[in-house]
């Protein structure tokens, strides 16, 4: 069962970003949430200091105001992401966006400071994307193995953290898509082949060409699944559609 302050924070997150609240507007004092949620003060503050740590709000001595969105800390976007039957579209092509870059950067500083061995590693972990049968778990596994191998091996300590702060927050919210995804294998085995070879000619350029190209697919891919997802809820909610569909 989740925590009472976490129950309030989360309530009063979602009103945040909801609108319910405008930016620079004072939250309810402590003794109207407190009756709101029928919780004690001490939960009341605890969830406040969430907002605060997520940088949603501002607490000060006379009370708590609404903070604008982009003045949150990074822990903001799960909660972005979790609102909704589906994960908001835009965000999520922004994230994919800064992953990619994140990745392609820490890719680059890999080829810079790693020996022979650790190069190896990193082809290594691109050939399980060679194989054209891989069911979708597998290769998201081994497509998420490339990231945190590229990730480690670039030694970029702020990188990794921002990259897997994001990433945790973004795997989770994507399952409601998962089941919409279409794998196109044999582009994704053409890109880990360019990617192999590119990190063992430790061609810079070469490198974030082929993330490029990933990052491509992938959104290619999510623009996809979103569509099916929509049409399946759509025809779900009207199944007139459906029986049009299949007449």
């Amino acid at each position: 069962m989740t925590a009472k302050h976490n129950q309030i924070a989360n309530h009063l997150i979602t009103d945040i970003l909801d609108g319910n609240y405008r930016v620079g507007e004072r939250l309810p004092s402590e003794r109207d949430l407190a009756s709101r949620f029928q919780a004690n003060r001490g939960a009341v503050r605890e969830a406040m200091k969430t907002l605060q740590q997520i940088g949603l709000a501002d607490i000060q001595p006379g009370g708590a105001r609404v903070k604008q969105r982009n003045q949150a800390s990074l822990d903001v976007i799960g909660h972005i992401l979790s609102r909704g039957d589906l994960p908001d579209r835009d965000v999520v092509d922004q994230i994919l966006v800064v992953i990619n870059n994140l990745v392609a950067l820490a890719a680059e500083q890999a080829i810079q400071v790693a020996n022979d061995e650790e190069i190896e590693a990193l082809c290594a972990a691109t050939r399980p994307l060679y194989q054209q049968q891989l069911g979708q778990v597998e290769h998201n596994l081994a497509r998420i193995n490339v990231l945190q191998a590229v990730m480690q091996t670039s030694q970029n300590l702020p990188l990794q953290l921002i990259a897997r702060s994001l990433f945790e927050q973004f795997a989770p919210n994507m399952e409601s898509l998962a089941a919409f995804v279409h794998i196109d294998h044999k582009t994704y085995a053409r890109c880990a082949e360019q990617l192999d070879g590119a990190l063992q000619a430790r061609n810079a350029t070469a490198v974030r060409e082929t993330f490029e190209a990933f990052a491509t697919l992938n959104r290619e891919s999510l623009i996809k699944a979103y569509n099916a997802a929509q049409n399946h809820s759509a025809t779900h909610r009207n199944p007139a559609l459906l029986e049009t569909a299949t007449s």
